[in-house]
């Protein structure tokens, strides 16, 4: 059914079992696009005019997300982000939902070693490759004012576009540059969590891969060597034969065309749903299809408590286009001069 469902909500033209599907769930998913609609225009506008009140930081807040549902670079995005602001000085902190885990109170602080289980797959990964201070909360202002405790001058959300309750400086939008916004209807009928016209008010339009309109950055993900993941050797992606892909992200196919771009040919591609837990004999059986096991990071980060000798992931680092990337800095730090130090 989910394959379905993405069918109708990105397929140009619709044909054969995807057509009569959408004609037979037409009547019940276009009334509750519209409510959802309704719903969500709502809820902005309490915001907007005062009847609810978001939590305002005393550091600038930063929100990486989309207007549509599933993954589409995010989080990459969120590392660069990272990165780019430790290399100016400044100290990052990151907050999540942290959907995916159950941790046993909220906020939670993650560690190093916390699982996925518990703060799930994006905020793990986010914390074991930057090392920054990383909190999860459903309630993103909560992660917020545990990480000031932490000592950290700006807030990156990883996601909470929608997340009104949490005041915000600067909105990033992330864009699948294939799929776009697919028949640009809401949810369920759609993809979409707000209408397009949304995009004319964030401050930058990032688009991942595809191609770019005038009014938006490029970004690409750039893979480097292929990382063992149980001893964190190194070797080159084309130099695996028999190599079994699989991918529990937003949009597998994009990690399998990547794989293909690096030359290697996989003899098994096997997709799973975002999120999805994995059990060490679903993946053994797995990899016995051939050599080698290769994953995207966000898989590896769930599979360290039980990775075999030949299991790998393929770590990517996102590529923003100037100027672009060099506006999106300077506006941080332009905000950050504006509210000084977090203790004054």
């Amino acid at each position: 059914m989910a394959s379905l469902i993405e069918a109708i909500w990105y397929q140009p033209v619709l044909s054969g079992k995807v057509r009569v599907v959408y004609l037979l769930l037409w009547p019940l998913l276009w009334p509750l696009s519209v409510l959802f609609g309704v719903v969500s225009r709502r809820k902005r506008q309490q915001y907007a005019k005062g009847k609810k009140t978001a939590y305002r930081a005393p550091v600038p807040v930063v929100i990486v997300g989309n207007i549509t549902a599933g993954g589409n670079g995010k989080t990459p995005v969120v590392v660069w982000l990272v990165e780019q602001l430790l290399a100016q000085g400044l100290k990052p902190g990151v907050v999540s939902r942290g959907y995916g885990g159950k941790a046993p109170y909220y906020p939670y602080f993650v560690e190093s070693d916390t699982s996925t289980d518990i703060a799930g797959d994006e905020p793990v990964l986010i914390r074991r490759r930057t090392g920054v201070p990383v909190a999860v909360a459903p309630v993103r202002s909560e992660a917020v004012k545990l990480l000031l405790k932490h000592d950290v001058d700006v807030i990156i959300t990883d996601d909470g576009l929608q997340h009104y309750a949490l005041a915000r400086d600067i909105e990033l939008v992330i864009i699948d540059g294939q799929r776009r916004f697919g028949n640009q209807h809401l949810l369920p009928l759609g993809p979409l969590r707000e209408s397009c016209q949304r995009l004319a008010e964030v401050d930058f339009l990032i688009c991942n891969g595809g191609q770019a309109h005038t009014n938006e950055a490029t970004m690409h993900l750039a893979p480097s060597e292929l990382i063992n993941i149980k001893t964190g050797a190194r070797c080159a992606v084309a130099s695996l034969t028999a190599v079994v892909a699989m991918a529990g992200i937003g949009h597998p196919p994009r990690f399998f065309t990547t794989l293909n771009t690096l030359g290697v040919k996989p003899i098994v591609c096997q997709p799973f749903a975002d999120h999805q837990p994995f059990t060490h004999q679903v993946l053994l059986d797995l990899a016995q299809q051939g050599q080698h096991l290769v994953m995207t990071e966000k898989d590896a980060v769930k599979c360290y408590p039980f990775a075999e000798d030949n299991w790998w992931y393929l770590p990517v680092d996102a590529v923003i286009s100037e100027p672009q990337a060099s506006a999106i800095i300077k506006r941080i730090i332009e905000v950050k001069e504006k509210y000084g130090s977090p203790s004054a």
